[in-house]
């Protein structure tokens, strides 16, 4: 490649990404006015203040799938998973139960023995009927052999379910009839002790099988990814978290660009060293 062919190449390059950059940025395509406005919280309202060795209140009562009452200590007698739902979600909630139900699949912990998984509601709406239905949704998506007591469906008062929330540190908004709200695991030792947070809606069956081992401990360890507060943002229009793919895109075709520039560069200076060399 001449000089001339590199520089006009460039030049064309450089005018392609100034001209695409901001169409990458560009927010999802116009929504009228009432359907574009901003849901009204404020960003510290939502997420995760995590609570790592503190203990829940285990006398909370809530209902279980058969509409029986049940205390929070009378479940709680292993390492236990809770994750905190709402069971009309259309946003992150099944992806992330989903990816509860995928890692039980895979991880050599013994359910039931090693570890139990609660999931509890905090809209005060969700009755015991839809809990169990989602429970046997669920309990299907597993392949494993799998005692059905190891995985609970929990409903409850709002006052008690947002007591919960507040003791794991788990923040969430109401906006119209649905919820602005993080996905993350949390693991419980026996005694009640928080352990160990896990964000986002896949994970790692060694993960797992660890972070129940340390809960069984009653071992409180730090979390070293977040995931959810980068990858995430609340879509009003939709009203569910979605994956920011206008940001990553955007970083994506930076980045692609500027590497295509340097291999023109470098192959630019070969050229020239190469036909130096020849005269």
């Amino acid at each position: 490649m001449t000089t001339l062919s590199l520089r006009r190449t460039l030049l064309l390059l450089g005018l392609a990404v100034a001209a695409g950059f901001p169409a990458a940025l560009k927010a999802q395509p116009e929504q009228p006015a009432a359907q574009a406005a901003a849901p009204s919280f404020k960003p510290e309202e939502v997420g995760i203040d995590e609570k790592l060795g503190a203990t829940i209140p285990l006398d909370l009562e809530l209902k279980d799938e058969d509409g029986k009452s049940v205390t929070l200590r009378q479940l709680i007698d292993k390492p236990t998973i809770l994750t905190l739902n709402y069971f009309r979600c259309a946003g992150i909630c099944t992806p992330q139960l989903s990816g509860v139900a995928e890692v039980l699949n895979r991880t050599e912990a013994i359910p039931g023995q090693d570890f139990q998984v609660l999931t509890v509601s905090f809209d005060e709406r969700d009755e015991p009927e839809v809990a169990s239905q989602k429970r046997t949704n669920y309990l299907g998506e597993i392949t494993r052999p799998f005692p059905p007591a190891a995985w609970r469906f929990l409903t409850g008062p709002g006052a008690t379910t947002r007591a919960l929330a507040d003791a794991v540190g788990f923040k969430f908004k109401r906006v119209d009839d649905d919820f602005v709200h993080a996905a993350a695991i949390i693991f419980i030792s026996p005694k009640g002790q928080v352990t160990r947070y896990m964000y986002g809606t896949s994970y790692l069956p060694a993960d797992l099988q660890m972070a129940a081992q340390e809960a069984a401990r009653g071992e409180a360890q730090p979390t070293i990814k977040k995931f959810l507060k980068f990858c995430f943002s609340y879509d009003p229009a939709g009203r569910k978290y979605v994956l920011n793919t206008t940001i990553l895109g955007a970083a994506f075709t930076i980045l692609a660009a500027a590497v295509f520039l340097i291999v023109l560069v470098r192959r630019g200076r070969s050229s020239k060293i190469k036909a130096e060399e020849d005269k």
